[in-house]
């Protein structure tokens, strides 16, 4: 996700999308539930982390496309084989 910008004193509320999401979500197994609560969750921390990361050096991303781009130029990059994800 991009970098968002904080409304101070902006009242927060659950979008109607999420809001049926969770939903369906509550129709699951627990062990499923459990398992989608895991995955959201770890995608809202990794999404903080970058924007906190990328507030700090605006930057740093570029430098890494760039960085990725020099890879695959110069043939360094490994061929993704989902068989062994």
């Amino acid at each position: 996700m991009a970098l968002r910008p904080e409304l101070p004193g902006k009242e927060r509320r659950m979008t109607d999308q999420l809001r049926k999401a969770f939903e369906k979500a509550a129709e699951l197994p627990d062990y499923d539930q459990d398992e989608l609560a895991a995955l959201l969750l770890d995608a809202i921390d990794s999404d903080r982390k970058w924007d906190t990361v990328l507030a700090k050096d605006p930057g740093k991303l570029q430098r890494m496309a760039d960085k990725a781009v020099e890879h695959a130029r110069a043939g360094r990059n490994l061929p993704l084989d989902p068989d062994k994800l």
